[in-house]
């Protein structure tokens, strides 16, 4: 079942002013929560709802939100101003720098959208909660599901909260308090944690029929990611428990939309249009069906050229904004299967004219558009590079999902990845590293060269598959960050090895501020709301 299907009746009424005396009122719709909750259609739907909302908060959708929060500040993408274009009040380059405040707008609206997330959680969980079953027409059995699966969605959008702000209030109804205060990170860490544990055995195993919902493989993973992450949430490591969970999805106790879990053979087939029915790793996705919903995910905005559309022959151009650095491009070598599949450089051709290249449109008007990892003014000769120096062309850039050519099956019905079983095996393998002083042991590096190996070419492989002298955890960093390159996980993962704020990368020297490691409660918020406390490090001016 595609999630996106379904929305949650918006409850709208429109007041029609005639002259100046005649106030009747035009009701258009009058579905409350009093009378909603009525069948089994409006529950699910209700259920539902938070996942159609999720797409703004956790892909990269054209919105202010997670995603451009964990990628953009971190050491692999970037969105420089080139020439005329991106500069949008300096908000990316901030991000890059490190020099945002409580006044960021993307900040300040991804807090939004996760709260207000957190919202259709809690009013489904409240009215499901307050009715008996056979009053909304479906069985104990089946509340009892729907409600697993709001709180372990909920439980995803505080995992989130807490690691972009930490401190941040835990709200379980609607409206109520009207002025929640910070709860510390610990006891935000402790709900996430007793929110999926007390639903696991209500949740349903993963199967095609629920793609893109929480399921039990779902909450699996949410879990060893919540404790991965667990010394930097709280001061104290959970490595084994990390470790359990990631053995549980290898074993598929969580289920598997395809029958089986296990890593796919290729490395475009997570990503590809077909992805629903033909990934075998794929664990928890924002779930998207073109053809059937017209629903689909928006990440052409931020990668697409001003003129893609005529490159890769879907319907669609973008902003020409979010790069890979030319840092993080370096990072992988030629013979990386990764670099040439998952990232577009050089001559762009029309997809439809045999041995054409495509023309630029501002800085390349007229001219052939070729991409190039610097940014700079090559077309003036210029030789800085940093943030504000890029023209159209700058900067390799986004094909690790591939829509397809307009009007074919399957156009745009590339379901997005938030958990693949490839991240599992790397948080198992830095689980154990971890708890062996950082040193890798043949387990480790078998997890990880099971993963590596479809990069590369069979007579390329012996020479570059990881040995226990090899992978050391700086490389592990590094290699992770390949292999999940554009899928909005960067950031917590510097946090974790302790680089996000002492390391370089192109344009971007160490900030040694350790409270950026979270972001800060937004200005609107703070004015609102009188209980709120701002993170430490940041000053309300």
């Amino acid at each position: 079942m595609k999630a996106n299907k379904y929305i949650l009746g918006s409850l709208l009424g429109l007041v029609s002013l005639v002259g100046c005396t005649d106030l009747d009122e035009n009701i258009y719709h009058n579905r409350t929560t009093s009378n909603f909750y009525n069948t089994k259609e409006e529950i699910v739907s209700a259920v539902l709802r938070p996942y159609t909302h999720s797409g703004a908060v956790f892909t990269c959708q054209s919105r202010e939100n997670a995603w451009r929060l964990n990628e953009l500040s971190a050491d692999q993408l970037a969105w420089p101003q080139k020439g005329i274009h991106g500069y949008d009040d300096g908000k990316w380059i901030q991000l890059h720098y490190h020099t945002w405040n409580y006044r960021h707008n993307t900040v300040k609206d991804c807090w939004n959208l996760v709260f207000q997330g957190l919202g259709y959680c809690n009013s489904g969980i409240e009215n499901i909660e307050a009715r008996t079953a056979s009053s909304m027409g479906i069985t104990e059995s089946e509340k009892l599901t729907y409600l697993a699966e709001l709180k372990a969605n909920r439980a995803y959008y505080y995992f989130n909260a807490l690691n972009l702000w930490g401190n941040v209030p835990i709200v379980k109804n609607v409206g109520v308090p009207q002025y929640p205060a910070n709860n510390t990170r610990q006891e935000v860490f402790n709900f996430v944690e007793s929110e999926l544990l007390s639903v696991l055995n209500d949740l349903p195993l993963m199967s095609k029929a629920n793609s893109g919902r929480l399921t039990k493989a779902a909450a699996y993973a949410i879990l060893a990611d919540l404790y991965l992450n667990a010394e930097v949430f709280t001061g104290t490591p959970r490595w084994d428990d990390c470790i359990t969970y990631c053995n549980k999805l290898m074993n598929g106790e969580g289920g598997s939309q395809m029958g089986v879990m296990k890593l796919d053979a290729n490395i475009l087939a997570p990503f590809s249009n077909t992805n629903t029915v033909s990934s075998y790793e794929n664990i928890f996705v924002m779930s998207y069906d073109y053809q059937n919903t017209t629903t689909r995910c928006n990440w052409s905005s931020d990668f697409y050229h001003f003129r893609q559309r005529y490159i890769n022959g879907g319907d669609r151009n973008g902003n020409n904004g979010v790069v890979v650095i030319p840092s993080a491009y370096d990072a992988f070598s030629d013979n990386d299967l990764r670099k040439k599949e998952w990232m577009l450089i050089g001559p762009q051709h029309r997809y439809d004219i045999p041995d054409s290249i495509q023309e630029g449109s501002v800085e390349y008007s007229g001219k052939p558009l070729v991409f190039v990892k610097e940014i700079r003014l090559n077309k003036t000769g210029g030789t800085e590079s940093n943030m504000r120096t890029g023209e159209e062309n700058s900067g390799a850039r986004f094909n690790k999902y591939r829509e397809g050519v307009y009007g074919s099956t399957n156009f745009c019905s590339n379901d997005w990845v938030l958990y693949r079983l490839t991240e599992i095996y790397y948080m198992k393998a830095e689980a154990l590293m971890r708890k062996n002083g950082g040193v890798a042991n043949q387990e480790v590096v078998n997890l990880i060269n099971e993963t590596r190996q479809r990069a590369y070419k069979d007579e390329d492989w012996n020479a570059v598959k990881y040995t226990t002298s090899t992978l050391t955890m700086d490389e592990f960093l590094a290699e992770k960050g390949r292999e999940f390159i554009f899928e909005g996980k960067r950031r917590p993962d510097l946090i974790r090895f302790g680089k996000f704020s002492t390391a370089s990368w192109w344009d971007h020297e160490p900030t040694t501020s350790k409270h950026l490691t979270v972001y800060p409660i937004p200005y609107a918020q703070i004015a609102v709301n009188p209980n709120l406390v701002q993170n430490e490090g940041y000053v309300n001016e």
